[in-house]
């Protein structure tokens, strides 16, 4: 009898120890997951961004250099290797800085504000940042989840043995976190 008990309370132990490792095993792929539905989101954005800029040189020719600038971290962040996370969103938010300047040019020259083509690409990179804005809250929540089950117990003393480390949340640059200055 004493042994059936003992047999029991083994394969429960052996259940439980299977069962937070599994759920280790998942939330980390929550977070690779997330990960790569920003790295789609970025590819869809670099993507776009030699077409819009095209578009915007038949227009602004005195624009060179917010252009030249746009093209130049668009490629910078193709060439950041894809474990690299935080560099590759510090140029990531750099370029959507620069995105921004492309369509405030739009206001200096109405022709290309006019512009059916600029139009849907601006609207297309709008939608994409909207995405990868997304993906980001998506990623974090992944990360919190998954940092939460490598620091409870019992499932910490289960990713401890199997070598789960942590991932770092992605977090806003502190130069977007100033509050904007507005005056009339």
């Amino acid at each position: 009898m004493v042994w059936l008990v003992m047999i029991v309370i083994i394969v429960l132990l052996v259940l439980v120890y299977i069962s937070l490792y599994n759920n280790s095993v998942k939330a980390r792929m929550w977070v690779r997951e997330a990960w790569s539905q920003i790295d789609v989101q970025l590819k869809r954005r670099n993507d776009l961004i030699p077409n819009l800029v095209e578009t915007v040189k038949g227009y602004a020719k005195h624009e060179q250099e917010t252009l030249t600038k746009v093209i130049q971290m668009r490629n910078q962040l193709t060439q950041i290797p894809s474990e690299n996370r935080e560099e590759q969103m510090q140029v990531s938010n750099q370029l959507t800085d620069s995105l921004k300047t492309i369509f405030a040019l739009s206001e200096n020259y109405p022709d290309l504000k006019a512009n059916q083509n600029f139009t849907q690409l601006q609207e297309e990179l709008t939608s994409t940042e909207n995405k990868i804005a997304y993906a980001r809250q998506l990623y974090n929540s992944s990360v919190a989840t998954y940092n939460i089950k490598l620091q409870a117990f019992p499932s910490n003393l289960v990713a401890g043995i199997h070598g789960f480390k942590p991932e770092a949340m992605l977090e806003t640059p502190t130069e977007e976190k100033a509050v904007p200055k507005v005056s009339f």
